[in-house]
């Protein structure tokens, strides 16, 4: 079972198809490595592609302390996977919990991001609910402690925005419930108390946002509630970002809505690649609504 030691001596569980240019995928709070199944085998056809599962999830090294979890960790854990692979600069593709760690690669590492895809990534960004959202986290982080991830993982999957994925794709909603259910309740835990609860607002971010040079793609289900405006600022913020929004989807968007995903990534990619997707030209005045003269 291929492992990467990281540079404060954890072990992450690690992934590789296909050839080409690197694609890095970097899964949420509620998914792992295998998430990112419908990804891998359609990118793998034309990149490399690498998985990981985070710090906390199995097969990775579980620390039992809260403070060896943090989002500058998690940041540092995508470097570290790309130095033990050899690898130089990456696009680096995140949802929800893995979209937040994407966006502070970028601002953290700009040179080793070729591109970034910030999907599903807005919880408790929301200045007015940032002090519930950590309430919440630390709910989360108690009962995962107290039923268990197999029991909880029956309530944690039918939250509000998951339940698009269930009534498209029942089959698919219950494999990704029963992996939930997989999880282990102490990583879940403390991932939950160690990143989640203190991981910066967005908006804080807006001075570094503002300068951060790496093309971006950012990716909202339109029944994604708390991503939506976040969404929308990063969009305003970032120099050289794009706002997809899909719509009647929710926070699972990659399994939610595979083809879509994969078909508008792949795009995004490309124009990368091509040099093509630029920072937004400077006549595009959001102040101006009709030119006279």
């Amino acid at each position: 079972m291929p492992r990467i030691k990281t540079t404060d001596g954890i072990e992450l569980h690690y992934e590789e198809a296909g050839h080409g240019t690197a694609i890095v995928f970097v899964h949420e709070f509620g998914g792992d490595h295998r998430s990112w199944e419908p990804q891998i085998r359609h990118f793998s056809r034309s990149h490399r592609c690498i998985v990981y599962a985070a710090r906390g999830y199995p097969p990775s090294d579980i620390p039992a302390e809260v403070a060896r979890y943090s989002q500058r960790r998690a940041v540092d854990d995508i470097r570290d996977v790309m130095d033990g692979l050899g690898i130089d600069r990456a696009h680096v593709i995140g949802l929800s919990m893995g979209g937040f760690a994407t966006l502070h690669f970028g601002l953290h590492y700009p040179d080793r991001a070729r591109s970034l895809v910030v999907a599903g990534a807005g919880y408790g960004a929301e200045k007015q609910h940032e002090s519930y959202f950590k309430g919440v986290s630390l709910e989360v982080a108690r009962q995962f402690e107290t039923q268990g991830s197999e029991q909880f993982a029956k309530t944690y999957s039918v939250g509000a925005s998951r339940v698009q994925f269930q009534n498209k794709d029942p089959r698919g909603w219950a494999e990704f419930a029963r992996m939930l259910g997989e999880h282990s309740a102490l990583g879940s835990a403390n991932t939950m108390r160690g990143v989640q609860a203190e991981r910066p607002s967005i908006y804080d971010l807006k001075d570094a946002l503002a300068k951060m040079p790496v093309p971006t793609l950012v990716v909202v289900g339109d029944e994604d509630d708390h991503c939506i405006q976040p969404g929308v600022f990063m969009k305003k913020t970032i120099p050289a970002c794009g706002l997809l929004i899909l719509p009647k989807t929710g926070h699972t968007l990659n399994l939610e809505e595979p083809e879509h995903f994969n078909r508008f990534t792949l795009e995004f990619l490309h124009a990368v690649e091509t040099g093509s997707w630029t920072p937004r030209d400077p006549r595009a005045n959001p102040g101006e609504i009709m030119k006279t003269n």
